[in-house]
């Protein structure tokens, strides 16, 4: 299979704390490029992986279930341990989901740091998807929903129906298990967020277990917010964030 031009892995050699990014569903690195180019230029070592049956073609995903998606970020995430002192986790919308999950299996992380995290939703349209996956292969995209002009998201216009069945399946297990994070947490939510609800985060707020948990709002994006208009912020911020938490000097080399 063929991977679309600009959805390949980034990877980037830097010192010695390390950040592994998870991009969204059903999207691809490219959305995480800015920020993972920002913490390399901070001198971090930083890999994003590319998740299975995403990034080629929409009928790969259906092949996939979240088991081969977290597979995948533990891998990445592995790898950097092996090399660095220091790892933060951090992920957008599903990548979100599945950094918290990286973080409930490694505790050695450092912080994790989430923006627009999908933990639940309350579309109708779930309630039938058990059913309907047996029918229909995919729906109409979710992706792509950005603010700013002029910027597009790398990802399917289709939604596969087996994969996001499966994704509602890793939702309910993150979720029961939020009271046992314990973890530094920088949460950053949007606004108007057309693709996740409002529910997602406060259910992350009302039953995470960390101690420290920082609630940022972008006021400038939708759901896509590390290609909007408050990038920058999100870059920034975590770089603080990861700074903060980083032990001696709070280099990362």
């Amino acid at each position: 299979m063929t991977i679309m031009s600009g959805a390949e892995p980034i990877s980037i050699d830097g010192g010695d704390v390390g950040v592994v990014l998870c991009h969204g569903y059903p999207s691809t690195p490219q959305s995480m490029r800015g920020w993972a180019e920002h913490l390399g230029a901070a001198g971090y070592t930083v890999r994003v992986p590319l998740l299975p049956g995403m990034g080629t073609h929409w009928k790969d995903l259906n092949a996939t279930t979240w088991h081969d998606w977290y597979g995948e970020l533990e891998r990445a995430h592995d790898e950097l341990a092996a090399r660095c002192s220091t790892v933060f986790a951090a992920g957008l919308s599903m990548g979100g989901l599945l950094a918290t999950k990286l973080a409930q299996e490694r505790p050695s992380l450092a912080g994790l740091v989430l923006v627009n995290p999908i933990f639940k939703h309350n579309s109708p349209a779930l309630l039938v998807l058990p059913m309907l996956r047996h029918v229909v292969p995919s729906l109409g995209g979710i992706a792509g929903d950005i603010k700013k002009s002029g910027v597009t998201e790398l990802a399917y216009d289709r939604n596969p129906l087996q994969a996001m069945y499966s994704q509602t399946k890793l939702w309910r297990i993150v979720v029961e298990d939020l009271p046992q994070l314990r973890l530094p947490v920088l949460l950053l939510t949007s606004a108007v967020d057309h693709v996740v609800p409002a529910l997602s985060w406060r259910t992350f707020l009302d039953r995470v277990g960390s101690a420290e948990v920082t609630h940022i709002v972008l006021q400038d994006s939708y759901h896509v917010a590390t290609l909007d208009n408050d990038a920058e912020l999100i870059f920034a911020e975590s770089l603080d964030f990861f700074r903060r938490l980083t032990p001696s000097d709070g280099s990362p080399t």
